[in-house]
């Protein structure tokens, strides 16, 4: 799934690569305090971001990434399982979403969108914020083993 992930960073590289790099450091903020369940910082980081990313093509996208990962992080910051409201991904999304799985072998739609989100924040990060390179390399095998969950449902060997 290595390869599955250079690939996709690769294929949203054209458009990430002109976000700020202070608004890539956000991103990779916002990835790590999710990571580590540091949901206040999360939630304030998302917001920062959604303040900075504009919202046309895969900034679009990736506004949604932000809102779902926002989403779960109030609701876990709040005991909850899942947020009482969240953002979907769709049609338009997929060609900036790293996972996209038909109906009927997506047994988990909304686990698959914080997923996408978060590997989406994670690659916007790793595109616009060279001073985040190191540490989000550092998780790298984390987003991989997040992407291993799905490799029998993409028939990848």
């Amino acid at each position: 799934m290595e390869t599955f992930l250079k690939d996709y960073i690769e294929r949203l590289r054209p458009a990430f690569s002109t976000l700020p790099e202070e608004t890539g450091h956000t991103l990779a903020s916002a990835f790590f305090s999710f990571k580590f369940e540091l949901y206040p910082k999360t939630l304030r980081e998302c917001a920062t971001a959604l303040a900075k990313v504009p919202g046309n093509g895969g900034n679009a996208t990736l506004r949604k990434a932000l809102s779902i990962v926002n989403a779960y992080a109030d609701a876990y910051g709040n005991a909850q399982v899942r947020p009482e409201s969240v953002a979907r991904f769709e049609e338009a999304d997929l060609p900036y979403i790293a996972v996209s799985l038909a109906p009927e072998v997506n047994e988990d739609p909304l686990t698959l969108d914080l997923d996408n989100a978060l590997l989406l924040l994670y690659a916007a990060a790793v595109i616009s914020s060279p001073d985040d390179e190191q540490a989000l390399e550092e998780h790298r095998k984390y987003v991989v083993k997040m992407l291993d969950n799905y490799k029998r449902a993409l028939g990848i060997q």
